[in-house]
């Protein structure tokens, strides 16, 4: 029997082994508050010409919360054969590449794996098509759907002219700006139809292939990019974000992070409104961009009331159409909320404890870079429900929060702010039911 048991406990864990293994790497894209979220880029042929094809290439951000921000998205791909591009509308390629034996006219780009980037607004009308020109900023799904598209088209030469003829491009890449989405191979779909603008009339495309990308926080920078610190009204222990969260600010390199009372600041900062990738952070102890302060304000017989705040560390950066997505038991019952626009994501059904956050149009939807007006702020009302409210054990607090779709650091569970005189409590509870099992095993044992 021993050796039963023996046997069946290594193959559980050889198999949790393995099942690990196996599962890891497909896992890091998955995100378990979004996990249908993605980007589609469909390409779809609308005509033949005599060497080729015109196409509309769109990209779909079906992310509920994750957008693409300035400086924009950058989508590249190699061609099966010999293609060139002989021009294009609503965008245009970084390079031309090597056109020396066309005679006459030169085509748009003749690279082998060309990189596209939208069009600046304030383009030409003639240079633009629908959904273009943007400077590559593709908002989310939820939180401005109209502005969730990008497209652009291209004349392709070189190519075949028929549905039999035609190749689809290999190895789609796709920044946002940096890295961090990863695309899948093309597939040929069911072709597109498109409704005329007097909508009398539907129109379908020759040929449709579709490319599904997405996104893992891993692949897109080494370090966090957020954390969270908490606070109540019941307890005088302020947790900050935890030391080091993001990165640890090196004493040694004078040029890791700026001092917010250096008289070297307004040189190091080279104006308002720029966005850049690397960051011009703050010196910190946590040394994150963005901190989200979570704070346990007021308590009433029937509600209870929470502050947000975040906060900028980062002078080279504004976050236009930022938002957050909190995660907590309570915001089934969220009752009011002030100067934040609120929807709640339920990712799997009958469970509604998430909820995005972003601020108000024209009034606190753009955060500045860090300084005095760097950061933005609201309050969140909850009805109490009598049969699951606590402030115990740091029930108050949530669970884990998101800035901009990337998940942010939050403090160990040990350190949230507890209501007094009940750090023994646990051990008491966890021990009396061990006792009571124990001596009634005792009891069994005896008589047996």
């Amino acid at each position: 029997m021993e050796t039963v048991i023996s046997n069946l406990l290594s193959f559980t864990v050889l198999f949790f082994v393995l099942f690990s293994c196996s599962t890891f790497t497909s896992t890091d894209a998955y995100d378990a508050l979004d996990p249908t979220g993605n980007i589609t880029i469909k390409w779809d042929i609308i005509s033949w010409t005599p060497d080729g094809y015109v196409a509309v290439v769109t990209m779909y951000n079906f992310q509920q919360y994750r957008h693409i921000q300035a400086p924009g998205w950058t989508l590249g791909w190699t061609w099966a054969k010999k293609e060139v591009i002989w021009s294009m509308m609503g965008g245009q390629t970084t390079e031309q590449g090597d056109c020396s034996k066309y005679k006459g006219n030169t085509p748009h780009c003749c690279k082998k794996d060309p990189t596209v980037v939208d069009l600046l607004p304030g383009t030409p009308y003639n240079q633009q098509i629908a959904n273009c020109c943007k400077g590559g900023v593709l908002n989310s799904w939820v939180q401005d759907p109209g502005n969730a598209a990008s497209s652009f088209q291209v004349s392709v030469g070189a190519a075949g002219t028929t549905n039999r003829t035609v190749r689809v491009p290999r190895n789609f890449t796709l920044k946002a700006p940096g890295p961090g989405y990863t695309c899948g191979p093309a597939k040929v779909g069911k072709p597109t139809k498109f409704i005329t603008a007097d909508k009398r009339r539907i129109t379908q495309a020759m040929m449709t292939w579709n490319v599904t990308c997405t996104y893992s926080q891993f692949l897109a920078q080494k370090t966090p990019t957020c954390c969270v610190s908490l606070s109540s009204f019941y307890n005088n222990t302020i947790v900050g974000c935890p030391t080091c969260a993001c990165g640890c600010n090196n004493a040694t390199d004078s040029g890791s992070c700026v001092n917010e009372k250096s008289s070297h600041l307004a040189s190091a900062v080279s104006g308002p409104g720029k966005s850049t990738i690397a960051p011009m952070l703050q010196c910190t102890s946590h040394m994150c961009p963005v901190r989200i302060h979570w704070h346990v304000k007021l308590n009433y017989k029937e509600y209870w009331r929470v502050k947000i705040t975040i906060t900028n560390f980062n002078y080279a950066m504004n976050y236009s159409q930022w938002n957050i997505v909190a995660q907590h038991p309570n915001f089934d019952n969220l009752t009011q909320l002030f100067s934040f626009n609120y929807k709640p994501l339920t990712p799997y059904a009958g469970l509604n404890d998430t909820a995005m956050l972003w601020g108000l149009k024209f009034y606190n939807d753009f955060l500045k870079e860090a300084g005095p007006l760097g950061n933005v702020q609201s309050e969140l009302l909850f009805r109490k429900d009598a049969s699951t409210f606590t402030f115990e054990k740091g029930w108050a607090f949530p669970r884990r929060i998101y800035f901009n779709g990337d998940n942010c650091v939050m403090p160990p569970p040990d350190a949230y702010p507890w209501l007094p005189n009940t750090g023994f409590r646990p051990v008491i509870s966890l021990l009396q039911p061990i006792m009571t099992i124990l001596a009634s095993c005792v009891f069994i044992w005896a008589y047996m």
